[in-house]
């Protein structure tokens, strides 16, 4: 099966208004930049979208709440996203903010095949609302589904010809756990080597669990908060 595709509106061919879409990267580090672009060119609408937080007001995910495209958020960090707090707490959009080891969890237990699994996050919180728990060794635990999406769309650094990615330093944040957590997986990625050339040792995502390959242009690869000292 080949899974080079020719560009982000090639592979992301299949995505529908009303899907759920889970979306790599920590912050504006390691997120899928022309994938998201492309999804606000569509115009894809009423998405469902899982990922760490939403970027800011003008990059990343932030693109797609600016154009009305998001439908419900589910993250852990609402961040520097003032657009994302303003339909938070205007009521316009849904969000499911949840502890972030527990999205973390949740994306590997889709990958594995398992439905559900017991943590103690959250339990005394406003997370265990409508959620059921149990008691393990005298202490509460609450259950938490597996993630069910759509898609995986994910940023690595280099793939090649079978799917296989190696992710680059904090870039790999999330993304090695989403792409094995979709239905289909969309890798861009910055270089496309020749079968052969990355060593076992160094794959990160085996490409068994990737679907579709293209290569990426124009990364902005943006710093979300730049500090720097006196010289």
């Amino acid at each position: 099966m080949n899974k080079i595709f020719n560009s982000a509106e090639e592979a992301l061919q299949g995505i529908e208004n009303g899907m759920t879409l889970m979306l790599g990267g920590f912050g504006l580090c390691g997120i899928p930049e022309n994938s998201i672009l492309e999804l606000v060119r569509k115009k894809t609408t009423n998405l469902t979208c899982i990922s760490n937080n939403a970027g800011v007001d003008d990059f990343g995910i932030g693109l797609l709440l600016q154009t009305k495209q998001v439908k419900k958020m589910i993250a852990s960090y609402v961040g520097e996203n003032a657009e994302f707090e303003r339909q938070l707490l205007s009521g316009e959009l849904e969000v499911d903010l949840i502890p972030q080891g527990t999205l973390a969890t949740r994306c590997m237990m889709a990958g594995y095949g398992i439905p559900a699994f017991y943590t103690p996050a959250g339990v005394g919180t406003e997370v265990e609302l409508n959620k059921e728990k149990r008691i393990f060794n005298n202490k509460e635990y609450l259950m938490e589904y597996a993630f069910d999406s759509d898609f995986a769309i994910v940023k690595a650094w280099k793939a090649d010809p079978h799917g296989n990615l190696v992710f680059r330093a904090t870039s790999r944040n999330f993304n090695p756990l989403m792409a094995m957590a979709g239905k289909i997986t969309i890798a861009e990625v910055e270089e496309i080597v020749p079968l052969g050339t990355l060593s076992p040792d160094e794959i990160h995502t085996p490409g068994i669990y990737v679907n579709r390959i293209f290569k990426g242009e124009h990364f902005e690869k943006r710093i979300e908060q730049l500090t720097t000292r006196k010289k």
